[in-house]
């Protein structure tokens, strides 16, 4: 189980003290798919990073019982002087997983190449991305982050993504931030909607739906 409890998140801007998350409770269960809309700037990266760990909250905690990846199809954490494969090598190190038996899959999807034995720093926004998803799906986690739609690639890769993602590992649990509601009711159970600061849940997406439409207009 993954739970938030009392997650604040502060941030000190020119303007003054903003508060983006205020008070976040969400509880998520293995196996379970849980949808987040919310408007552009809502919070929405914010909150999944905490998730993932990436990011501290300024108040509340977060307990995670279960392994839980990164965002997927970012590239933030790559150093950039590394090779891909160099990459992989050290994500392995920090998850515990198996570099070698991870090596085959990450070049088999990836098709990134020798490119693999080049500096991240060299690659496009693009290949970066590829490269963050291959590694996501090479290490098991019991719950996969998704900011926003998961569209790496042109149309032939996205789908072999999605056939990796949402077929292959269906009995994982899923957290989607997207303020597009087609893609949550497609893939979520349940969803919350995010605004101003508060954390909205709903027991069926349509009256999550509906609250988000009112939220938006």
């Amino acid at each position: 189980m993954i739970e938030l409890e009392g997650i604040c998140k502060d941030y000190h801007t020119r303007q003054g003290h903003r508060r983006v998350l205020d008070r976040i409770n969400l509880r998520v269960r293995r196996g379970e798919k849980i949808g987040i809309l919310g408007r552009n700037g809502a919070g929405k990266s914010t909150l999944i990073r905490m998730i993932s760990g990436a990011e501290l909250p300024s108040a509340g905690k977060i307990r995670r019982d279960m392994s839980v990846s990164w965002p997927l199809a970012f590239g933030g954490a790559f150093q950039g002087s590394l090779t891909g494969m160099d990459n992989l090598r050290f994500i392995c190190r920090v998850y515990g997983a198996d570099a070698k038996a991870a090596e085959p899959f990450v070049q088999d999807f990836s098709e990134l190449g020798y490119y693999l034995r080049e500096p991240v720093k060299s690659y496009s926004a693009g290949m970066r991305a590829r490269l963050a998803f291959a590694i996501s799906m090479a290490i098991e986690f019991d719950c996969f982050l998704i900011d926003e739609i998961v569209a790496v690639g042109d149309s032939r890769f996205h789908a072999k993504c999605h056939h990796e993602l949402f077929e292959r590992r269906r009995d994982r649990s899923l957290i989607i931030v997207s303020h597009d509601p087609g893609y949550i009711r497609e893939h979520c159970d349940h969803a919350a909607v995010l605004r101003q600061g508060n954390l909205h849940t709903f027991d069926h997406i349509d009256e999550a739906y509906a609250f988000y439409q009112e939220s938006v207009s």
